[in-house]
């Protein structure tokens, strides 16, 4: 653009000053022909770099998604093929669900045994409370059998063994009335300890058959999200282990971010909601639309790590690092596929001088034409 301008003005003052001859060609006029394009070029640079600031340093960054398995098993089937594209909830890849069905049955088995031992208990506890009952009933009848007996015996009617025979009777009912009602508690105890309305000993079981039916379900993985598995060695006949040091693939998710990187002293005066141009090198010729999302205010150099060595500058102070600008794509341009790693540059064009954001504009587009062109000799 500066390029085209100055071809501009050269055609102006070979005009005035060559052809027409309108104004006098000295030392003087030279010196000013010379100086102006200088100065306004300088100016008009500094102001564009202030209002309409660009980054040739724009870039697309899409998330990838490690894919463990939570379980651990031989894989049976990867319907997943590297770098085509699958659909959320699609199957990536399967595991031998075998010794998984076998856990769930035998919990299943055990959950059954357990429920049928809740019942025995509770008509256990019925049959004890039914016998206590019946033990006291019988203990109120001995104890006035003792009193007659004591009575007789004491009148001379009645003898002394009827009546130590019926407090032995006594004796040994008041004992199994003891035994009846420790086993009475034992069976309360154990039907009061309760979970979530079941028997502590039957929701154990169910929570270990929850479990296990969940470990049969992960035996099956799916895609997280609208994406792309990317360099897929996987095979059926392989073994693998839900450890976070051995992913089994990775996974491009479609979702994307655009940011540009600028420097320090450009954003002074850009906000959110600012228009926004790139141009990408995949996509030659063609200007995408967007808008400034937000500024991202930190970087790396603002933070120190935590150690007990103090800070140290160095030699040199250190340069200080760019921001990062976050891009919203336009409705337009936002079904466009973006690869994951795509660069180009940006423009951002505040609300200040737009009669000068033409000339960024301008230079946008031709530098886009400019990806068409292939600079290599082989």
């Amino acid at each position: 653009m500066e390029v085209l301008l100055l071809a501009i003005y050269s055609f102006f003052v070979w005009l005035i000053f060559i052809k027409f001859k309108w104004l006098p060609w000295n030392t003087a006029s030279q010196v000013t022909v010379v100086i102006i394009p200088i100065v306004g070029l300088a100016a008009l640079i500094l102001l564009l770099n202030i209002n309409a600031p660009s980054s040739p340093d724009v870039r697309v960054i899409k998330y990838v998604v490690q894919v463990f398995p939570q379980v651990r098993g031989r894989v049976t089937e990867v319907p997943a093929a590297g770098n085509e594209p699958m659909k959320k909830g699609d199957v990536l890849f399967s595991i031998d669900p075998t010794p998984y069905e076998l856990e769930v049955k035998s919990l299943e088995a055990q959950l059954a045994s357990a429920e049928g031992s809740a019942n025995e208990l509770r008509e256990q506890l019925r049959v004890t409370k039914g016998n206590t009952a019946a033990l006291r009933a019988q203990i109120s009848l001995a104890k006035m059998r003792i009193e007659q007996f004591d009575t007789l015996s004491q009148t001379g009617a009645g003898n002394r063994f009827d009546l130590e025979k019926a407090q032995s009777d006594l004796a040994n009912l008041e004992g199994q009335t003891a035994a009846a009602i420790a086993t009475e508690a034992s069976v309360q105890a154990q039907l009061a300890a309760v979970v979530d309305g079941d028997l502590a000993s039957v929701a154990n079981i169910k929570a270990d058959l929850a479990k296990a039916r969940w470990e049969l379900s992960q035996t099956v993985t799916y895609a997280p999200a609208d994406g792309t598995p990317i360099n897929v060695q996987l095979r059926p006949g392989s073994f693998v282990v839900p450890m976070p040091m051995s992913p089994a693939m990775s996974f491009v998710e479609d979702e994307f971010q655009i940011i540009g990187m600028f420097n320090q002293n450009e954003l002074w005066r850009v906000e959110p909601g600012n228009e926004v141009e790139i141009a990408l090198t995949t996509y030659p010729g063609r200007i995408i639309k967007a808008t400034v999302n937000s500024v991202v205010w930190a970087q790396g150099q603002g933070q120190i790590a935590q150690s007990g060595v103090l800070p140290q500058t160095g030699a040199a102070p250190q340069p200080p690092g760019r921001f990062a600008v976050k891009f919203d794509i336009a409705p337009r341009d936002r079904e466009l596929f973006l690869a994951a790693g795509a660069v180009g540059n940006a423009a951002i064009y505040t609300d200040h001088l737009h009669a000068i954001h033409i000339i960024r504009k301008v230079i946008m587009r031709v530098g886009s034409y400019t990806n068409y062109l292939i600079l290599k000799l082989h």
